[in-house]
């Protein structure tokens, strides 16, 4: 433990982290540099710098940075030109963090000459993982403490108590047992733990704070356009938007419809099962408003493709192999295949869903003159399907003839 001098911790300025920052002082008697990463999480930041302050960060020391346009560009959507769903459903919101603030989380320590970093994931998730793959993955001699595997406070009374032991402040809210535990950012917001611990149980309607009830969203639908340039949203209504601020406004839509919420009971990497309610309110428009796009730019083949790829990309990400070679050899196939996914995406939202309603591009392979069940004017000739289909039945029959 004295090998280390300086550590980078991941500080959101909770109960939590800031017991950890105290704790890293008192056992390793190093000094602390803090990271606090803005993800559009949508809590106020600047009380985080003042704890640490009063914990005796050096100001020079306290970093909160705003990383919401990066996290989009860099880690959000390329994730989505995948249409990935982990386990079908899951669209790796608190998945797609953990590797940007892994990358800063290095930065940090090499501008700072640190030794160590440190995050505050319990050794029972899923987020041990991603953090620390992705930490060594970018410098393979750095080295990671993660306090929860190490200390014995192993109730939430003992680390309030551990706290008030050595002067770390404890909000009157942080108390009491916390009902659920939560994890957010501009993609989505998490919940696991307590209330949502029985699988047969509904989530709690108090839960949920990123959307309204389905049931009570307006009873008008409200239609919507994105545009989308290789793969990538670029304009919400016809309004040109940045990654960050076009997330953002389709989130005020989810919001408003009560688009996004899931009820997933999922497998963790480590091993057992989990219950989580995940809120993505614009990222599930976002996704649905993708598929519609690629549906009259993307061949068949490089479609279906994709879609046999998408369950081994996401598994990538939910492990935590963002910085993987097989993820980035994944991703250099995908974004090929984005190249002509140009065009304009109307959707449809009312009462909990986003129903695509249209799709235009410039570079559609839709052709009304082939599919029209009117005069296509010779653009196919039908009797060309009967050769096709004695080709494609000619191994059936065989089989069919052998067996009989």
């Amino acid at each position: 433990m004295s090998d280390i001098k300086r550590v980078v911790l991941a500080y959101s300025g909770g109960l939590d982290t800031s017991v950890i920052l105290k704790w890293l002082q008192v056992t390793y008697n190093c000094e602390v540099v803090t990271f606090t990463a803005d993800l559009g999480q949508g809590e106020e930041l600047e009380p985080a710098r003042a704890k640490a302050q009063l914990m005796g960060i050096r100001p020079e020391h306290i970093y909160i940075d705003d990383l919401r346009e990066e996290f989009v560009r860099d880690f959000v959507f390329p994730m989505m030109r995948a249409n990935a769903r982990y386990e079908g459903d899951y669209l790796l919101g608190t998945s797609i963090a953990r590797p940007l603030i892994s990358k800063r989380l290095i930065e940090i320590a090499r501008e700072t000459g640190a030794d160590a970093v440190a995050h505050g994931a319990t050794g029972k998730g899923n987020d041990q993982v991603r953090f620390e793959l992705s930490a060594y993955a970018l410098d393979p001699g750095i080295k990671v403490i993660a306090p929860w595997r190490e200390w014995d406070l192993t109730s939430r009374t003992a680390l309030i108590a551990w706290a008030e032991a050595h002067q770390v402040p404890v909000p009157t809210d942080k108390r009491g047992e916390s009902p659920f535990s939560t994890d957010a950012n501009l993609l989505h917001t998490s919940s696991e733990g307590k209330v949502l611990e029985d699988p047969w149980a509904e989530v709690p309607d108090y839960v949920f704070s990123r959307t309204v009830n389905p049931e009570d969203a307006p009873d008008q639908a409200e239609y919507i356009t994105i545009d989308f340039e290789k793969g990538d949203g670029v304009a919400v209504n016809g309004q040109a938007m940045s990654p960050a601020t076009l997330l953002a406004a389709l989130n005020d839509y989810g919001r408003k419809h009560g688009i996004g919420r899931l009820d997933l009971v999922e497998n963790r990497y480590v091993g057992m099962k989990s219950r989580g309610m995940y809120e993505t309110p614009g990222g599930t428009i976002y996704a649905i408003a993708h598929r519609g796009i690629e549906s009259i730019t993307l061949d068949r083949g490089a479609a279906h493709l994709k879609d046999e790829l998408m369950p081994k990309y996401a598994e990538l990400i939910y492990n935590g192999f963002w910085f993987a070679p097989e993820r980035e050899m994944l991703q250099a196939a995908i974004d090929h295949s984005q190249a002509k996914v140009n065009g304009t995406v109307r959707l449809k939202l009312y009462k909990g869903q986003a129903y695509v309603v249209g799709r235009k591009s410039p570079d559609s392979l839709y052709s009304e003159r082939h599919v029209t069940f009117e005069d296509d004017a010779g653009a196919y000739d039908q009797k060309d399907a009967a050769g096709f289909i004695k080709l494609n039945a000619l191994r059936l029959r065989l089989l069919a003839q052998r067996d009989r």
